[in-house]
């Protein structure tokens, strides 16, 4: 069976980190039906050093797959035309690569942390907060990736026993603990991933 190398972004330059990176998707992806069955995950730090990751897996002709933020509003047409057009990526998609190759967090990984809100609060504890982030019913991808960021600042200012919310302290953590069946019923562009991987590792 031909290997897969899923290429993710996150985990920054700290070793630490992108262990919990890695650990944080197998165990995301592990609950969502793939247990035992899941691709290779590289934590590739930033955003760019990701797709040279996965564009360079291809040409050694490997099997690969990217997910990366959207960073912004993503308007349901083509992944590739997203990354293309956006400021600041301008990728061209690798006349290798298959459309589904690569997938987008929307608008940023935290979005999936809010479609379960229920693992929020176990998480942090008293002096949480659930007013301070964006309405339930509201579209999650929807929400800007500044706003989530500010929502979670503002909902943990007043924990007893975690920090406010860090990105390299509680992301992937977080990530390790949510319910993939809330974060695929509520995000379109987190479904499409979760069913891709799941086409891709049954081949």
């Amino acid at each position: 069976m031909v290997e897969t190398i899923l290429f993710v972004e996150g985990g920054g330059d700290s070793k630490t980190l992108r262990t919990a990176c890695r650990r944080g998707f197998k165990e995301f992806l592990a609950k969502a039906g793939l247990h035992g069955r899941q691709p290779r995950i590289v934590a590739a730090g930033a955003r760019h050093a990701a797709f040279d990751n996965f564009r360079t897996a291809l040409q050694q002709g490997k099997s690969a797959m990217l997910l990366v933020d959207s960073e912004e509003q993503f308007n349901a047409g083509s992944v590739w035309e997203h990354l293309a057009q956006r400021p600041g990526d301008g990728w061209k998609r690798p006349d290798n690569a298959a459309e589904d190759s690569c997938h987008l967090m929307v608008q940023c990984m935290e979005s999936w942390l809010l479609t379960d809100r229920a693992t929020l609060t176990a998480f942090f504890g008293q002096g949480f907060n659930m007013r301070a982030l964006p309405a339930e019913g509201r579209p999650i991808e929807d929400v800007a990736k500044a706003t989530i960021y500010d929502a979670l600042k503002h909902a943990t200012k007043d924990c007893k026993t975690k920090l406010p919310y860090g990105k390299g302290e509680h992301s992937f953590l977080l990530l390790a603990r949510i319910d993939p069946q809330k974060t695929v019923a509520a995000a379109p562009t987190a479904a499409a991933f979760v069913e891709a991987v799941k086409s891709t590792m049954a081949r």
